[in-house]
Formats: C-alpha cells, structure tokens, sequence
C-alpha cells in the first residue's frame, strides 16, 4: 500500500478554519498541534499563501506574544488589525490587548491531531 504524503498547508489550513470568531492562535500553537513543532516559520508561510484560498481566517493566526507581525501579507495598512477589531479583539500599537483572554489553544481545545 503506498503512504500518502501529507500536506503541511493543507493541515495548517484545516486547524486555522477551526479557530473560533473572536479568538487567536499562535504559528507555534498550530506547528506543535500538527507534530512539527519547530516549523511555526512554515506555518506562517502557509499563512502568507492562504491570502489566495476563500475562507481561510488568516487574520487570527498572530505570533506567540500577539503581535501582528504578519500584518504587511495583508492588503492595505490594518486590514489585519481591522479584522481581529471587527471580531471584538482589542488591539494597541499592533498587539493584541489582554492576550491571553482570547488565546485558542488546538492542543486544548481539538482532539489529538491524526495526519
């Protein structure tokens, strides 16, 4: 039987569309729930390319202090900070307030990840 190879975007891409309204999740929160804990740098790359996939809620994938620091992939100056805003989450010089008040963890919050 021949293993099929799996897609590291395509399991990122699967764990950012669970991500609920309102909430935020790490790069590394993401790496360390799909078993690659040292590729947060992948999944921000992932994140990068998900900007041509509909319905992929890039904008609540921050870096682990919640800083915006993907925010120039995004089109226009704070469409990123828009967005998060527009989700209830507060923000001040391109962090995120309160952070970890609306901090999803997948390792929590999902069950164990199968590939």
């Amino acid at each position: 039987m021949k293993k099929v190879e799996r897609n590291f975007f395509e399991d990122v891409y699967k764990i950012v569309k669970k991500i609920p309204f309102g909430r935020v999740t790490s790069y590394g929160s993401i790496a360390k729930y799909i078993g690659s804990p040292q590729s947060s740098r992948m999944v921000g790359w992932a994140m990068n390319a998900s900007h041509k996939i509909q319905d992929i809620p890039a904008h609540r994938v921050v870096n682990k202090a919640g800083l915006l620091s993907g925010k120039h992939h995004f089109e226009g100056t704070n469409l990123m900070q828009q967005l998060l805003e527009s989700e209830g989450i507060e923000i001040n010089k391109n962090q995120i307030v309160d952070f970890s008040s609306v901090f999803w963890n997948p390792s929590i919050d999902l069950p164990p990840f199968k590939n």
